[in-house]
């Protein structure tokens, strides 16, 4: 959930941008709070907490330990200064050789309940589709795409999502768990210890992350690899965030944007006509790497190139002809959500351009609403979670749960802009040559394009390292696992990875 550039660049398009939480709405822990030595003492969280449950998957019974827990994080002196909040999934008695899944999602500010509770995680509930609305009943049912039948799976919240917090001060939470590499340094010792605290160092260990999950992804995976001293067995990234220089605050000079941008506008348009189809993509894919990123590169200075640009930008989204010359070819996803739906009144989401909500103030020059995928989501999944967690678990807590926080990803410290988990994905698979990874995607997100990740993989050297990562994508959207047969497909993708590697 969330990517860091392009919630920054539409803001006034697109995502996350026009409804920040009010002051009145950051996370209350306590009015008992005191400061004492730079460390805020806060009421202490419940003792960790385990319940026996089943879930249907797959045709058959599983029973499970569902886990509600806390690791500290402590600074170079052995003061905590953090609690980390996990929610892990495990079956009893299978043995060290079974593996052990950690997942991540993004924002930076998101919990891990969309993996949980939407993707992979024994129970789901639905969201991220049309017709989603923030009443639908936050009851969960058995999740028949859960990977439960094949690894174990533990959920991170990082520090300001769900109930995990930070015991630091405002100064000292932003530069110890705010920003891209300490981030990547202190999850990967949970980690670490959560593998210690259950014993299961010798179990094959998987990291999956989406969107910016899929950035820490591969960094964490090199991170554990190189400096803690864990192997990884396999990544697996959800529409990953992979490389931030490509992205929105790319160079005027670069056609990427553009070139990464456009396949996923055409597959939402050719899913609305009933021909979004693997072959159709592959020639549009094509076209973009030929004749649209050169026709880009000559400019105006070439009429006839600006002419084939606006012809075939005009049939591949649909888009008004006159407004696709207007942009001289050159369509931004902000634009394309809004124009695209235009005429009956409605607005796209980031995620999945082909959900849609009513717009508010459609006579606007800006965009003035939030994206309607997060406005729909926040509501049920986070009512599930606290109630799995203190009702169906039992640990107990009053302080507020953050599904997706404002106040993280606007403190976040994103740094220069640049290809680190590109960089850390091709070290750790080179160190390991019986790492998998698989890179997965919806045709229709334009939050984290899959187009981008393709031109990602088809970069990597062919020696032992190309063949090794493969990518898919499925109909939908950034979470496209909201449709029970892309979930589906997912899971039949993931458990081959698995499968491989024994």
């Amino acid at each position: 959930m969330m990517t860091p550039g392009r919630w920054i660049a539409a803001a006034t398009a697109a995502l996350l941008v026009t409804a920040p939480l009010a002051a009145e709405e950051k996370q209350v822990t306590s009015t008992t709070e005191k400061k004492v030595d730079d460390a805020i003492q806060l009421p202490p969280l419940s003792a960790d907490k385990t319940v026996k449950q089943s879930a249907t998957i797959g045709g058959r019974t599983i029973n499970y330990d569902a886990t509600v827990g806390t690791i500290s994080v402590r600074d170079e002196k052995g003061k905590e200064i953090g609690q980390v909040v996990y929610t892990a999934y495990v079956v009893p008695g299978a043995g060290v050789n079974r593996p052990v899944t950690f997942a991540f999602n993004g924002g930076p500010g998101a919990s891990s309940v969309y993996l949980n509770m939407g993707a992979v995680g024994p129970k789901r509930i639905q969201f991220g589709a049309q017709g989603n609305a923030p009443s639908d009943s936050p009851v969960t049912t058995d999740n028949q795409n859960s990977w439960l039948d094949f690894t174990d799976l533990v959920f991170i919240d990082p520090i300001g999502t769900g109930f995990s917090r930070s015991l630091a001060d405002a100064d000292k939470t932003k530069k110890a768990f705010y920003a891209n590499d300490p981030d990547i340094k202190y999850l990967s010792k949970v980690v670490f210890d959560w593998l210690v605290k259950a014993g299961r160092l010798r179990s094959p260990k998987y990291v999956m992350g989406e969107s910016y999950g899929g950035y820490r992804a591969p960094r964490i995976a090199y991170e554990l690899q190189s400096q803690i001293g864990v192997g990884v067995t396999g990544l697996v990234m959800v529409s990953p965030y992979l490389d931030p220089a490509s992205g929105d605050g790319a160079t005027a000079l670069s056609p990427l944007p553009w070139m990464i941008d456009l396949p996923s506008m055409a597959a939402a348009h050719l899913e609305n006509q009933g021909k979004l189809t693997p072959a159709a993509m592959a020639e549009i894919e094509a076209y973009v790497r030929g004749p649209f990123a050169t026709d880009l590169l000559r400019g105006r200075s070439d009429p006839e190139a600006v002419a084939r640009l606006v012809k075939h930008v005009t049939d591949l989204t649909g888009l008004d002809p006159a407004l696709v010359q207007r942009l001289g070819g050159r369509v931004d996803s902000g634009t394309f959500l809004r124009e695209i739906h235009r005429n009956d009144g409605t607005i796209g989401s980031v995620y999945d351009s082909n959900v849609t909500a009513f717009d508010p103030f459609p006579w606007s020059a800006q965009r003035q609403s939030n994206d309607p995928i997060l406005d729909a989501l926040i509501a049920p999944t986070t009512s599930a979670m606290v109630d799995f967690v203190t009702r169906v678990v039992g640990w107990k807590t009053d302080a507020r749960y953050n599904a997706l926080s404002y106040d993280v990803n606007k403190a976040w410290d994103r740094g220069k802009p640049d290809d680190s988990p590109v960089q850390d994905l091709r070290k750790a698979i080179a160190n390991d040559p019986h790492m998998g990874v698989m890179i997965v995607h919806g045709w229709d997100d334009l939050s984290c394009p899959f187009f981008a990740s393709r031109l990602i993989v088809d970069q990597l050297p062919s020696f032992g390292m190309a063949e090794r990562v493969k990518l898919n994508v499925y109909p939908g959207g950034h979470m496209f696992y909201s449709r029970p047969d892309s979930g589906a497909a997912l899971k039949a993708d993931a458990r081959a990875l698995y499968a491989a590697r024994g």
